[in-house]
């Protein structure tokens, strides 16, 4: 998988890319990120990438030649399968978004950054919007990096274990279940017997059941979204 990304503040990007699983994937070649700095693209005097709103009001806008000039000049040289806006007023993202991303070769993300972008870019290039949740950060970068690092872990090879990701909280619209590793006994607290009994099926039995009981007290919406039993 390719996935491109435009911003204005390339270097916020750096860190999340080049370590754990992002950057074993970069390096067995089963993903290929590049962060594209917007003010590379930019026509005008001092590397001006923004400006002030039409009608007024606080905050800047990024402009439309810079972004327009970042979209074609990429275009020019693969095809995307999606062009997405980083945004809070996109469709928010989730881990069925995710799967479904997971299965496309390319993909182009735009950061917004200060009030956003020109709306006549998001007309005439962006195929999709998204938000990672109901607030506002400084920019899309960091949800860049969330949608980049959720996505890049479903594709095959990237985990060590590949039925990981499967048994991920959302995979099947519940949260995981408790886990527990050793030792055994910590400090008097006790792994329950049953993940100490080797039978697999009352194992994956007892796991449902929590998985089960956490989303009814946690995110009991998930149960009505997808219309699941409560008990």
């Amino acid at each position: 998988m390719r996935i491109d990304i435009i911003s204005a503040v390339p270097q916020l990007l750096e860190s999340p890319f080049a370590h754990s699983i992002l950057k074993r994937a970069r390096e067995r070649g089963l993903l290929e990120i590049q962060v594209h700095n917007l003010r590379d693209y930019t026509p005008y005097a001092h590397k001006q990438i923004d400006d002030y709103p039409y009608g007024g009001g606080a905050g800047m806008v990024l402009m439309p030649e810079p972004l327009a000039r970042a979209i074609e000049h990429l275009q020019s040289q693969r095809t995307y399968d999606e062009i997405i806006y980083l945004t809070p007023d996109g469709q928010t993202f989730d881990q069925a978004m995710a799967n479904r991303l997971s299965l496309k070769n390319a993909l182009l993300l735009i950061c917004g950054h200060y009030k956003g972008i020109d709306e006549r870019i998001r007309e005439k290039y962006v195929t999709q919007e998204i938000s990672i949740g109901d607030y506002v950060i400084s920019g899309g970068e960091l949800a860049a990096a969330v949608v980049t690092d959720a996505v890049a872990r479903l594709i095959p090879g990237v985990l060590n274990d590949e039925t990981s990701a499967l048994s991920d909280s959302f995979q099947d619209h519940l949260l995981s279940p408790p886990v527990y590793t050793r030792p055994a006994d910590f400090r008097g607290l006790k792994v329950p017997e049953i993940l100490l009994s080797g039978d697999h099926e009352k194992i994956a039995q007892w796991r449902y059941e929590k998985a089960l009981e956490r989303t009814r007290l946690r995110r009991p919406d998930l149960l009505n979204r997808h219309h699941l039993p409560e008990k």
